[in-house]
């Protein structure tokens, strides 16, 4: 959610923030804006929609120099509007800001006082209106920005950007990640480290609280105190590269194709092969827990939900699935043999990190699922899973969402050893199953060709029903989630089971329903569902393996075809054919596939 980039470099800062803020598109955002100092002087550019209107700007109307700030935002406070686009200036500040200010009206109500108005509905204007304030009451720039900081309620991730000042941002964070790059007599600061590939592998991130004072000859840290504090500089290593499509037509494309290789660095992660036998390495301990909370958020609670299946019928331990957003609020009793994990793919999904902390000094053990090993929620978890997706750009989650799948199951039967439920051959044919996982993903990318054909068809209609059974039914409601995201055609996902219990009501000639059904023990009692579809009208989307096809007969409207996957995680495999038509639906009614209208990849505001 937003993106902040800063150069105090050798060479012009417009071209190099603009770029930067390209590689944070994946973020979500409605304007973008840059400021730079030149000669002294503080000017600035915005523009509303996507970064090729600000490039367009830049081109009529340049801006010189080589220090500056730059900013994708993602509307909260205020509509989507120029007036409204970072960065905002107020005398001799400008500020860019991720995350929200709770105070931002008392603040205002006192520099109301000061006969100071705002101009924009932003929280953030507030921000560099109190600056502005401080330097006017003979403040230095640091101490006015060190100042505005101090007053601050709220998250945020801040840089300050000052007239007369070629060398110098300010930067901090509280609640929202922010990085600080090294280079050679020229520094960075950036959202995160993707942002800053091109420039530099040195990365300092900000812990919470964290001033940072940047000039050209590098950096120092104060803590939340303001007193000084040494912050640990990193070698990172972002592929560059992974903020580019590849060849392919959009992120969620190549992302979708890479999921086969990103499950089996997965596989190959979390089972070692010692002395001819698969080993489970997660450094966790099941044998003194008696319950298992997950919290997570989006595509991330629907990969929990499908783990509360495995976890409960394999490792015959009871789970507890909660949104993040609810979890803490509802006050849930914890104890010391809880385990509570936290899925995220950022790590900084705002929420997740709320309810870890509730957590934390409560239950026996926090683990974390993340793809980004320095998030805050890795941070602050005592042991960190990491699902080596790789960088997803893609706003809409995919190949994240299979690699949370693996690492779920691999902890999965992990617990079932430990244990004592599985005895050793049971527990080797499930290794087996899970190993086999990569190879059936690529397998399942064969549909593709049927699914863009179908999706040309499911176009044209305004609502679909997803439906499945087990472990099928958290992932109707990813495939629902999914088509809504990106298509923007409204869905729903549910139990097979619950379809006469009311969505039955919703079923006619213009209704698709997609049904996801491999041909296992509770493929009977799906294809009877599938039947009261059938009878009033309903157009039957049927995803099923070739035996599951074969055995239901004629009366779908349409099939895809899954390659047979034994044991409980076919889910991971079936995600793919939601995910494709999800995309090509997409794509055949013209919507922006990789940055869908209102949402942002990394939500880090409540």
């Amino acid at each position: 959610m937003c993106g902040i980039v800063g150069v105090l470099g050798h060479h012009q800062a417009a071209p190099i923030l603009v770029e930067g803020l390209k590689r944070l598109e994946y973020r979500g955002y409605d304007s973008a804006g840059i400021a730079t100092v030149d000669a002294g002087r503080l000017d600035r550019r915005r523009a509303l929609g996507k970064l090729i209107n600000l490039n367009d700007l830049l081109v009529h109307e340049p801006l010189a120099g080589t220090s500056g700030i730059g900013h994708t935002r993602w509307a909260t406070h205020g509509a989507a509007t120029t007036e409204n686009a970072h960065p905002h200036a107020r005398g001799k500040v400008a500020v860019v800001h991720n995350g929200i200010i709770e105070n931002f009206r008392e603040l205002r109500a006192f520099l109301a006082d000061k006969q100071m108005t705002a101009e924009t509905e932003t929280d953030t204007e507030t921000v560099a209106m109190l600056c502005d304030w401080f330097l006017s009451q003979g403040s230095t720039p640091e101490e006015a920005a060190k100042a505005t900081i101090a007053r601050l309620e709220g998250a945020y991730a801040l840089c300050f950007l000052f007239d007369g000042e070629e060398d110098l941002i300010v930067a901090a964070r509280k609640g929202s990640p922010l990085a600080i790059g090294w280079g050679e007599g020229e520094m960075f600061v950036g959202s995160d480290a993707l942002a800053l590939a091109p420039m530099t592998d040195q990365i300092t991130y900000l812990e919470e609280g964290d001033i940072a004072i940047v000039t050209r000859a590098g950096a120092s840290f104060l803590d939340e105190a303001q007193q000084p504090v040494e912050r640990v500089c990193k070698t990172v290593n972002v592929d560059a590269s992974a903020a580019d499509k590849g060849g392919y037509r959009h992120f969620m494309a190549k992302e979708i194709a890479e999921q086969s290789t990103v499950l089996g660095a997965a596989v190959k992660y979390y089972l070692s092969n010692r002395e001819g036998q698969h080993t489970l390495e997660t450094g966790l301990d099941f044998s003194g827990i008696d319950r298992v909370v997950m919290v997570a958020c989006g595509t991330a609670s629907l990969a929990c939900f499908t783990a509360k299946y495995w976890f409960e019928q394999i490792a015959k331990l009871p789970v507890e699935v909660d949104i993040a957003s609810e979890f803490r609020y509802r006050e849930p009793p914890v104890s010391d043999r809880t385990l509570a994990l936290f899925v995220s793919q950022s790590g900084e999904t705002a929420d997740t990190l709320a309810a870890l902390r509730y957590c934390a000094g409560k239950v026996g053990k926090i683990v974390s699922i993340v793809n980004v090993a320095e998030s805050s929620i890795a941070r602050e978890s005592d042991v960190v899973l990491p699902i080596l997706a790789g960088p997803e750009i893609g706003v809409a989650s995919t190949k994240a969402f299979t690699c949370q799948l693996m690492v779920l199951a691999a902890l999965t039967l992990q617990a079932a050893r430990q244990r004592e439920v599985l005895d050793g051959a049971a527990l080797a044919e499930h290794v087996d199953q899970l190993m086999r996982v990569p190879g059936q993903v690529a397998d399942a990318m064969t549909c593709e060709p049927q699914v863009q054909a179908i999706s040309a068809q499911l176009a044209q209609y305004k609502d679909a029903i997803f439906l499945g059974r087990g472990a099928m039914y958290p992932l109707a409601l990813e495939g629902a989630l999914k088509l809504k995201e990106i298509s923007y055609i409204h869905a729903e996902g549910y139990a097979s089971g619950e379809l006469k219990h009311g969505p039955i009501a919703l079923i006619d000639k213009d209704m698709p329903v997609v049904v996801l059904t491999p041909a296992d023990n509770m493929f009977d009692k799906t294809v009877s569902n599938m039947e009261e579809v059938r009878a009033r009208g309903g157009k039957i989307v049927m995803v099923s393996d070739a035996a599951g096809i074969n055995k239901a007969g004629d009366g779908s409207w349409q099939t895809v075809a899954m390659p047979r996957v034994d044991g409980p995680f076919a889910p991971i495999v079936y995600a793919v054919a939601v995910q494709l038509l999800a995309y090509h639906t997409a794509v055949e009614k013209g919507t922006d596939v990789d940055q869908p209208r209102n949402l942002a990849k990394s939500v880090t505001v409540e």
